[in-house]
């Protein structure tokens, strides 16, 4: 089982290829299984290829939430295409300028919370280590992992990327917005005892639990 699947690592992410006549249940356990072993080509904010067209779109659809879920990207275009920031709108929340399309594939770290009226913009995925305080702001243009908790306005897939998530250990947002999506936390939040995804799902912006 270990040959059913081939990484090859690129400046901007994974590609995956698969031995011949393998099943995509048997790719996928195999996944799974290098998922769960800590391989250390999946570090998170990684951008993992699969060619476009060898699986059916719910096999991909499979696949994007089993990376989703440790906290990995997912894409069948080997070339991010360019992304043009979204429009603006009453909310004037700012927008990144990318430089560099190959930037967003990358992941910024930052070791402290992020206090409010302070600003966090990158033009790629960000892990923050501590929490986002009311006020603060954190646009990216990929996804947003922060192991504490988020009460402040955060923006992912500021370019347009639908593909990108919102995670945190408290999931509390003022405001949080997934490409050109908004959605904001209830006015009297459930408590919950694990961290919370953001993702779109039906061209809306959902929250679930996730397994640290």
């Amino acid at each position: 089982m270990n040959d059913i699947v081939t990484i090859k690592g690129l400046k901007y992410g994974l590609q995956l290829t698969f031995a011949k006549g393998a099943s995509f249940d048997d790719v996928q356990a195999n996944l799974l299984d290098k998922l769960q072993s800590g391989d250390s080509f999946f570090i998170r904010g990684t951008t993992v290829f699969v060619p476009k067209g060898y699986f059916a779109e719910e096999q991909n659809e499979a696949l994007r939430k089993m990376f989703h879920r440790h906290g990995m990207l997912f894409s069948t275009e080997l070339k991010r295409p360019n992304l043009a920031p979204p429009s603006r709108d009453n909310s004037k929340a700012p927008a990144p300028k990318v430089s560099n399309v190959d930037e967003t594939q990358k992941m910024t770290v930052i070791n402290h919370t992020v206090r409010g009226g302070q600003e966090v913009k990158v033009n790629c995925s960000v892990l923050i280590c501590g929490n986002v305080n009311p006020g603060a702001q954190v646009i990216a243009g990929g996804s947003i992992d922060i192991r504490g908790t988020c009460r402040g306005f955060v923006h992912a897939g500021a370019f347009g990327d639908k593909t990108a998530f919102v995670v945190a250990d408290r999931l509390m947002p003022a405001q949080i917005r997934i490409a050109d999506l908004i959605a904001r936390a209830p006015d009297e939040p459930e408590q919950v005892s694990q961290a919370e995804r953001a993702m779109i799902k039906d061209n809306m912006i959902v929250f679930e639990p996730v397994t640290r």
